[in-house]
């Protein structure tokens, strides 16, 4: 298993990134690191791991409930 960063915070979250960071990859983005994978899966987690990739946890949006 990869090792997740303490920025992350969460298993989930970390798989929730490397899925959307891999998306990036098979649509032909340029890998943040030099390896000889060629799994997007595989250089995603890596990419995280080194902290190459940076994200944003917007809040959650709870609309008003009216009475």
């Amino acid at each position: 298993m990869a090792k997740i960063p303490d920025s992350i915070g969460s298993k989930y979250r970390f798989i929730i990134l490397a899925a959307e960071r891999a998306k990036q990859l098979q649509c032909n983005a340029r890998p943040k690191l030099k390896t000889r994978s060629k799994k997007p899966a595989h250089i995603a987690m890596k990419e995280i791991e080194q902290d190459l990739v940076s994200f944003e946890i917007t809040p959650i949006f709870e609309p008003e409930i009216r009475k």
